[in-house]
Order: C-alpha cells, then sequence, then structure tokens
C-alpha cells in the first residue's frame, strides 16, 4: 500500500505500470473527423485520459488547466476526454456535441453513456486523469484539480524516457476541429433587460457581452474581443449579469475568476473583484476585492445592499461590496451537497443561478437539482439574535437525486437546474436546464408546475411585461413566452445518478486516500500539516465513527450498525512545494478532490476503501 501522507515518487526506472484497459463508448468519438480509435493506434504516444462530464464545474477546471499543457505537448500527448454522464441528459449524444463545442474542447472526446471505460478503470470521481505511456501502460493516476504541474512533470520524464527506449512517436494527433457554425448567439449563459428596453447577453462561447435590439434577436453591439483572455476589453466564458444601482452591469467573468462592470453609457469594462487567479483551500477568504482569488462566479445578484455571487467553483456564496470594495464569504464550507441551517454550516453543490425577490434570495443549486434561499435568520435558527442569514431548501432531495416530476415541493424533481427568475406573484420560475424544461415554484402553495417544455438547456430568463424570455443556451437564442395561465401536464420521471456502489463489509472500515508527491517536490509540513481529509455521511447514521475534519489522509471508520446503504462524502486536500532546502520560498501546489461514493453494507464487502488523489494504489 502506498504511504498516504509522504510516499515519494518512483523513479522512472521503477515505475509502476499497469496495462491499460481497451477505450470503448457507445456514443463514438467527437473532434476525429469521424475516426475511431483504440490504444493500438495511439502506441507511441502519451495518452492523458480525462474522465468528466459537462455538469461538473470541477471537471471544466481541469480543462483549463490542461490548455497549456495540451499546446506545449501537442506532438508527443494525446488527450482523449472519456465523456461520463452524471445526468441523464448529459447521456444524450447531441448534448456532449454541443458540450464539446460550448467548454472549446480541443481534443479528441470519447462519449461513454453507459460507463464502460469508467469501469475498466475503476474511476471513482470526476474529474480524473490517467496517464498511459507510450507502450500502453498506465503509470499514474490523479483525482480531482490541481495536478496539471505534476502531469506536466511526468510528461517531461516519458519523453526523455521512451525517447531514449525509441519507443515515442512524435507528429500531429488525431485531433480535427469541428466546421464553426454561424448564429449571432453561441451558447449564450444569462441575460438582463436594460432601462431602454434592449436585451444584454452573455456570449459565452464567444467570449463577449452583445446588446440585443428589444425584438430579443437584432444585434445592437458586441462587448469584448470575442477572444479568450483577462485583458481591459476581453472576457472568458462569461455568465451572470446584474444591474447595479449606478447603472452599470456587473458581470460574473467566470473562467477569468473575476468580477467586472460594464457601463452601458461609456462602454467601459473594469475588474472589481478577483485576481485571474481560481481560488485554492487556505486562501483568504475575505478582503480588498481586488486581492482576492475568486472561483468560477457563475451568476451575480443585487440584494441586501451588495452583489450576491454563486461561486459555483468552490460551492459558496460570496458577497461584494462596492461601497468598501470588500469581498468575503457570505454561506457554505466549500463541501459539496445539500445541508441547510446557517449560512456559515450550509453545504451547496454549484450554485448556478440567482434572483433577489423581497426578503428572499432564490438560489438554483445545480449539482442536487435543487431550489434554495436565503432568508434572515429568526429565532431558533442558530444564529444568536437573528442578525446572519439561514439556508433552506424549497425543492430538491440531494446530489443523486434527479427527475421531472410536479406536485408538492417535497417530491417535486428538477435536473440540474442553472437559472431562477422571480415572477410577479411571488412564486419563481426555474430554468430546469438539463428537463429542456421551465418549471414554477409557488412558496403560497409549495406546489411545483412545469410551464413550458421543448426548451433547449434553458439557462437563464428575464421577465418583458406579460411575458417571461427564455435564455435557450443550446439553440443559441433568446425565446419569448407568454406566462401561461395552466401549467404543462408532463409524465413523472425520477431518476437516480446510476453509480455501481461499492459493497463494505459491517464495522470497520479502513479510509486511505493515496497520494503521491510529483517527482521533485514533497509535503511541507514547515508550518504545520499540508493534508486535510474530510469525511461525512449520508444519511448521517451511517457511520458510528470516523466523521469530520483531520489532517492524516487515512482514517478508521466505523459504520453502524442497521444502515444498510448510504454516500460516503470525502474530501480531500494535499499541498506539495519544491523538494530543495537551498530554496527559502519553493513553489506550492494544492491537489483537491471530494468524492461522493455510494456504498451498500454486504458480509462479503472489503474492510479497506481506497480513494486514489495522485499516483498508484500498490
Amino acid at each position: 500500500m502506498t504511504d498516504a501522507t509522504s510516499a515519494p515518487a518512483s523513479p522512472p526506472s521503477r515505475r509502476a505500470r499497469v496495462r491499460a484497459p481497451e477505450l470503448i463508448g457507445k456514443g463514438g468519438w467527437l473532434n476525429t473527423g469521424e475516426m475511431s480509435y483504440t490504444l493500438a493506434d495511439l502506441r507511441g504516444r502519451i495518452v492523458i485520459l480525462d474522465f468528466w462530464t459537462f455538469c461538473c464545474i470541477n471537471c471544466l477546471h481541469v480543462l483549463d488547466e490542461l490548455r497549456e499543457l495540451e499546446e506545449k505537448h501537442r506532438d508527443t500527448v494525446v488527450i482523449i476526454g472519456v465523456h461520463s454522464p452524471k445526468f441523464v441528459h448529459e447521456a444524450e449524444h447531441q448534448s456532449v456535441v454541443d458540450a464539446v463545442e460550448r467548454y472549446e474542447v480541443h481534443h479528441p472526446v470519447l462519449d461513454d453513456p453507459e460507463l464502460a471505460t469508467w469501469k475498466q478503470y475503476a474511476v471513482r470521481a470526476w474529474p480524473t486523469l490517467v496517464v498511459i505511456d507510450p507502450e500502453g501502460y498506465v503509470v499514474a493516476q490523479h483525482a480531482g484539480e490541481g495536478h496539471a504541474h505534476a502531469i506536466a512533470k511526468l510528461v517531461e520524464e516519458l519523453e526523455t524516457e521512451h525517447a531514449a527506449k525509441g519507443t515515442l512517436r512524435r507528429g500531429d494527433g488525431p485531433y480535427v476541429p469541428p466546421e464553426p457554425v454561424a448564429t449571432d448567439l453561441r451558447f449564450p449563459g444569462k441575460a438582463l433587460v436594460l432601462p431602454g428596453g434592449h436585451f444584454l447577453v452573455s456570449d459565452s462561447t464567444r467570449h463577449q457581452l452583445v446588446e440585443l435590439d428589444a425584438d430579443g434577436e437584432t444585434v445592437v453591439r458586441r462587448i469584448g474581443t470575442g477572444v479568450r483572455g483577462f485583458g481591459p476589453d476581453s472576457f472568458s466564458e462569461p455568465q451572470g449579469l446584474a444591474l447595479l444601482p449606478d447603472g452599470k452591469v456587473i458581470v460574473a467573468d467566470t473562467v477569468n475568476h473575476a468580477l467586472r462592470t460594464y457601463d452601458p453609457a461609456s462602454g467601459a469594462i473594469e475588474t472589481v473583484a478577483g485576481t485571474g487567479r481560481q481560488w485554492w483551500q487556505g486562501s483568504p477568504t475575505e478582503g480588498p476585492a481586488l486581492e482576492v482569488d475568486l472561483s468560477s462566479p457563475w451568476d451575480v445578484a443585487w440584494w441586501a445592499d451588495r452583489v450576491w455571487i454563486a461561486m459555483a467553483g468552490v460551492h459558496q456564496l460570496w458577497t461584494y461590496d462596492p461601497a468598501t470594495g470588500t469581498v468575503g464569504v457570505a454561506a457554505g464550507t466549500t463541501n459539496e451537497g445539500l445541508v441547510d441551517g446557517p449560512a456559515a454550516e450550509a453545504w451547496f453543490a454549484q450554485p448556478s443561478g440567482l434572483a433577489a425577490a423581497g426578503d428572499r434570495l432564490w438560489i438554483a443549486d445545480s449539482e442536487t437539482s435543487a431550489l434554495r434561499y436565503v432568508e434572515r435568520a429568526g429565532e431558533g435558527d442558530g444564529e444568536g439574535d437573528g442578525g446572519g442569514f439561514v439556508i433552506r431548501t424549497a425543492v430538491g432531495a440531494g446530489l443523486f437525486d434527479f427527475g421531472h416530476r410536479d406536485g408538492a415541493a417535497g417530491q417535486a424533481l428538477l435536473q440540474h437546474p442553472l437559472g431562477v427568475t422571480a415572477l410577479p406573484d411571488g412564486s419563481v420560475a426555474v430554468s430546469d436546464t438539463y428537463n429542456h424544461a421551465l418549471r414554477r415554484y409557488d412558496p403560497a402553495t409549495g406546489e411545483v408546475t412545469t410551464l413550458a417544455t421543448d426548451l433547449r438547456e434553458p439557462s437563464d430568463a428575464v421577465l418583458v411585461g406579460e411575458d417571461i424570455v427564455v435564455v435557450e443556451s443550446a439553440r443559441h437564442r433568446l425565446t419569448r413566452l407568454r406566462l401561461p395561465d395552466e401549467a404543462v401536464n408532463v409524465e413523472a420521471v425520477a431518476h437516480r445518478t446510476q453509480r455501481a456502489a461499492t459493497e463494505v463489509a459491517p464495522g470497520a472500515l479502513r479510509l486511505d486516500v493515496v497520494f503521491t508527491a510529483p517527482t521533485g517536490q514533497k509535503l511541507d509540513t514547515r508550518y504545520g500539516p499540508s493534508t486535510r481529509l474530510l469525511v461525512s455521511a449520508t444519511p448521517p447514521e451511517l457511520l458510528a465513527e470516523g466523521g469530520g475534519a483531520g489532517t492524516d489522509l487515512h482514517r478508521e471508520l466505523v459504520l453502524a450498525d442497521g444502515v444498510t446503504e448510504g454516500v460516503l462524502h470525502v474530501s480531500a486536500m494535499a499541498a506539495s512545494c519544491d523538494d530543495d532546502p537551498a530554496n527559502e520560498y519553493p513553489a506550492c501546489h494544492v491537489h483537491q478532490q471530494d468524492w461522493g461514493v455510494p456504498v451498500r453494507v454486504d458480509g462479503t464487502g472489503t474492510s479497506r476503501l481506497t480513494l486514489v488523489l495522485a499516483g498508484l494504489d500498490a
């Protein structure tokens, strides 16, 4: 077993190797000019498999992490995205085609709707990266984010090693870009109505804002260069938009990890929060807005005299106060899940849509397929004098339950909603993205209904008089609907994420998180522990002992008697630094991942659960 806290990287001559299983995917190949590939076709190249699904913000972070490596080693490395769906919608082939274009995936993608290759490689988490050497052996596995530097080092080692052996083959890879499509918008994200009646839309894939005439179709102007960047006139996959009291628009510049303002009067763009770098565990969580890192802000709303931020990348809500020029965490722990209560203790899962409505701020919490809200805490809410905020859930059951079911909110189901819109009667419309529908929740009756279907990945909606204008993201347009008097009848359907449960033995369960520091690095404990492990369970009664936070990457758990199945939530972090005693300020990197591991208690099950953060389980 690899020592989970201090194992050194294996030198090239002793590197563990496992023969890589074949690549299988019923959906076929994308970005290859309709060619199919086997591992034998790729022999001589370094292959990096990126197991991803397009709903997953961590997977999107990894796509961006890999862009530099992909370009630098294009003649020796082939990155293959193995699309492994969580939601039913993600198993539709056209949805994968759309996502590959939407997120500018510039490498081959294998569409694996039945998780065949996922199972062959024993993957447990999105995202997971697997490195295969030029001879077809697996030499490393990495779960989560922050591994690009480690993989880059490994690639350089493999290039040197296999060039010397004569087993490295250089040349063009199998990537064939798709033909571009001409439309005025391309995968738009969010919209708002400007005071003059025009629409402002975040044209996310084209890295621009677009002002449209009141007809919702005619382009008035484009804002931004249209080239991904963090310059004075550039955006990178912008999403959320909100009007500020001074007439400016605040923009969630998502992949730049920043907030920008756009002045419709002057056309000026200004950065007001974020550094352009992604927030990592241990970074400041409050302070001067331009000095604090953010993480994939997805939507923004003006509420309670400040800007609220759906910080999808860390499963939190933050706020930005223009008066003081400061940002800070407002709700959430960074743990991914559905937990209500005092704001500081709540759990979210990729909050992606916000809507202010009087004394409530509504939230589309996408990965839990939930509609939630923030309100002022009252008596008995655990916030002392009631001056804080509390989080509540109106619709939604958790990370793995989703579907399209109307009726009483307690049993209603959504599927990965990205937007929420306050309606004049006090109810809210939900852009139920992966159900291709517009839903309605009425707090007065506690009922969920369907307002419209046959939309294509609706991601936001805005009110215009008695109409509601929906951002149909995957149809690249705004669609105007009259708010109906009656709901649409939809046949109810419920789903659970199809992931095989791990059979575990009752009683004691050893949890090991495997982490091997990259070559030339080590866990640096000069200033205290450089690892963190957080364990919890759904239902909480599953764990009799072993829950909570600690600094070792291993834990002795005890499963409770009488609970036969559930989900173990494991969050691990490790910081490795350059192993050079002469360097007073070594470069350090953070590796982190959250796992939700479905388990079933069985007398013949395993008594050891291994999760690989980086390395191979020996």
